[in-house]
């Protein structure tokens, strides 16, 4: 379970960076409500919005899985979490070519295989 709580308090700090990184835009272009119709503004808006919308429900599913799973599943699955939220943020805000796709994608697999992990688990199907 350390890794899954290191990975967790990183996704964490990952979230109050990008809300930084929203509030210091704000400031900036002294836009203080909605986005403005700045692209930039909405594209920082939306790292830190689709972050909020997929970390907690995939942390949370993760979680549950480590009660019915061992150490090395629930920590492939924090970190394979991990890296594509940090791909997806910084595909987002144009650091990272493609890192937006394959950070979507691993976030959607992370969440699908750990939502099928519980499901066997209810199920009395757990693999170990």
């Amino acid at each position: 379970m350390p890794v899954f709580f290191v990975c967790a308090g990183l996704l964490g700090l990952l979230a109050a960076v990008l809300t930084a990184n929203v509030g210091l835009m704000r400031g900036r272009k002294k836009i203080y409500l909605g986005d403005g119709g700045d692209k930039e503004l909405e594209t920082a808006i939306r790292a830190h919005g689709n972050l909020i919308e997929f970390v907690p429900l995939t942390l949370l599913v993760i979680y549950m899985a480590s009660d019915f799973y061992g150490f090395r599943t629930v920590a492939i699955l924090s970190v394979v979490l991990l890296a594509a939220r940090v791909l997806h943020a910084g595909g987002m805000l144009g650091f990272i070519p493609y890192g937006r796709f394959v950070g979507a994608m691993g976030t959607t697999a992370t969440l699908v295989v750990a939502s099928v992990l519980l499901v066997l688990a209810g199920l009395g199907l757990k693999q170990y």
